[in-house]
């Protein structure tokens, strides 16, 4: 059973969510402004959030920026705002998935499934680390390392190079990255993920220029591998 936070305004659509994903065996708890939804997801510790961008005390995506500040929990924005540099600004501040209002109970508990699966809530004794060379990332505990130090990564960045280095070796188009760790599944323009390669590379201590981990793949995407040098040579399973 999944514990949720739905941060959500309108009392009506809350109370009908709440019953829905209750009927759908998840454990709710809502919120009515952002502030207020703030303290429950520091305190309360849920599984996921459902976030509403338009609350009445804060717009949702400054408190998005705030909670990214203090926690790595999954966010699901859910809102009526349709226009793609909306849903672009939402996915960057830190959302994991973008959902448009009106939509089903049974979508938005499929997306909160799918998310939970992406955020390894695997089963006991199954492995969730990946290695690659000298990197390590871990899905269960979503820590990253390289050559036994720790990586400082924004939610997006650890999601980013969890997906790669699941597939290392393999060449990842942007495109894919877009649908995948985005989630934006009508192929929006690929300037996050250029963006946040950049600044992945630069925390694995490299560039573009003169990689180590990071491949590019002119015209088809990027891969990770491990460099001759690097420590550990061999790859884990993916989570």
């Amino acid at each position: 059973m999944a514990q949720l936070l739905l941060i959500e305004d309108d009392p009506t659509i809350r109370s009908s969510l709440s019953r829905a994903l209750g009927e759908r065996g998840h454990a709710v708890t809502s919120a009515p402004t952002a502030m207020a939804g703030l303290r429950d997801a520091v305190d309360a510790r849920p599984d996921l959030v459902v976030l509403d961008l338009g609350l009445p005390d804060l717009d949702g995506l400054e408190m998005l920026r705030m909670l990214r500040a203090v926690s790595r929990v999954p966010v699901i924005v859910a809102t009526a705002r349709d226009d793609e540099r909306e849903i672009v600004r939402a996915l960057d501040a830190g959302g994991d998935d973008y959902v448009v209002k009106p939509f089903s109970a049974a979508q938005l508990d499929a997306r909160i499934r799918a998310v939970l699966r992406r955020f390894g809530t695997a089963d006991a004794g199954e492995e969730t680390a990946v290695g690659v060379g000298g990197l390590r990332v871990d899905s269960a505990t979503r820590e990253a390392s390289l050559d036994g130090t720790a990586l400082d990564l924004t939610p997006k960045e650890f999601d980013l190079l969890h997906y790669l280095a699941a597939r290392s070796g393999q060449v990842v188009s942007k495109k894919e990255l877009l649908t995948e760790v985005w989630q934006v599944p009508y192929g929006g323009a690929d300037k996050s993920v250029d963006v946040h390669l950049s600044w992945l590379r630069r925390k694995l201590g490299e560039t573009a220029q003169s990689p180590r981990y990071l491949q590019t793949v002119r015209g088809v995407g990027v891969k990770l591998t491990a460099p001759p040098d690097a420590a550990g040579g061999g790859t884990g399973d993916p989570a």
